[in-house]
């Protein structure tokens, strides 16, 4: 699969060179006209990284990506802009931006930093061992480490899909999650996202962590956004909005589906 490129940049010249250039160079690339719809794009759409323009009307650059890293989502991002100056790169760098490229530049440069910020990133080895405090929730204990999950204190039966879906989730506690940047996340580039596939893999982690896998407290349903992981599901002041949405939870159907695999 070609590494694929998000271009948001409000030049339609701009986005049309860059669009033919990276095309003729194995990647493809798809744009955005502005910041303004960035975070729902990503929803929908999950680019090997972006490249992003500063000064657009709306919403600028600084904004979307501050508005992305807040939520969670750590796709990398490329700054391409005309301001220039030290203060402005390390502006766009600290926002959590992986690099910063300024106009006027060689469209051969921006090519060379994409695949060095791709090699950075690159697919996460899941078999590296991570050290990192165990995260308590409820009467679980995650070890990163070990990647395992005790349950007070004996060890429950996990899988590797259910171990990343919970690496993730207790990363981005009280957070809503789509579906597109869950699956980001755990795959990167190396399956395509379709919009169904975490049905049995939540399913699957619900029926180990949840008393009720049917009503779940730790990894709920936010209808029509994704889920969110709530780890203190003992605290009534919880029990808002995100507990509501299982009033229409579109995942009942294909969990109950699940449930005899």
């Amino acid at each position: 699969m070609n590494p694929q490129v998000l271009i948001v940049d409000d030049d339609s010249v701009v986005r049309d060179l860059l669009c033919r250039f990276l095309q003729a160079n194995g990647l493809d690339v798809s744009v955005l006209h502005d910041g303004t719809h960035l975070k729902r794009r990503l929803e929908r759409e999950r680019p090997s990284v972006v490249v992003l323009d500063i000064m657009m009307p709306k919403t600028d650059g600084l904004r979307a990506l501050t508005a992305l890293r807040e939520a969670g989502d750590d796709i990398p991002v490329i700054f391409a802009s005309a301001r220039g100056t030290v203060a402005d790169r390390i502006a766009g760098l600290s926002l959590g931006a992986d690099d910063y490229i300024t106009k006027p530049y060689d469209p051969r440069e921006l090519l060379v930093r994409i695949h060095a910020v791709l090699r950075r990133r690159g697919p996460v080895t899941s078999s590296a061992p991570e050290v990192r405090e165990r995260y308590r929730f409820g009467p679980f204990e995650l070890d990163y480490a070990t990647r395992t999950l005790l349950h007070d204190g004996t060890r429950a039966t996990l899988r590797d899909s259910e171990f990343a879906l919970l690496k993730i989730f207790s990363t981005h506690p009280y957070k809503v999650l789509s579906r597109a940047l869950i699956h980001d996340l755990i795959h990167r580039d190396d399956l395509a996202f379709r919009d169904r596939s975490l049905d049995v893999p939540i399913w699957r982690l619900r029926r180990v962590i949840e008393d009720d896998p049917s009503n779940p407290r730790y990894v709920q349903t936010v209808r029509s956004r994704g889920y969110v992981f709530v780890p203190d599901a003992s605290d009534p002041d919880l029990d808002g909005a995100e507990n509501d949405a299982h009033a229409a939870d579109p995942d009942r159907n294909a969990n109950e589906a699940a449930a005899g695999s």
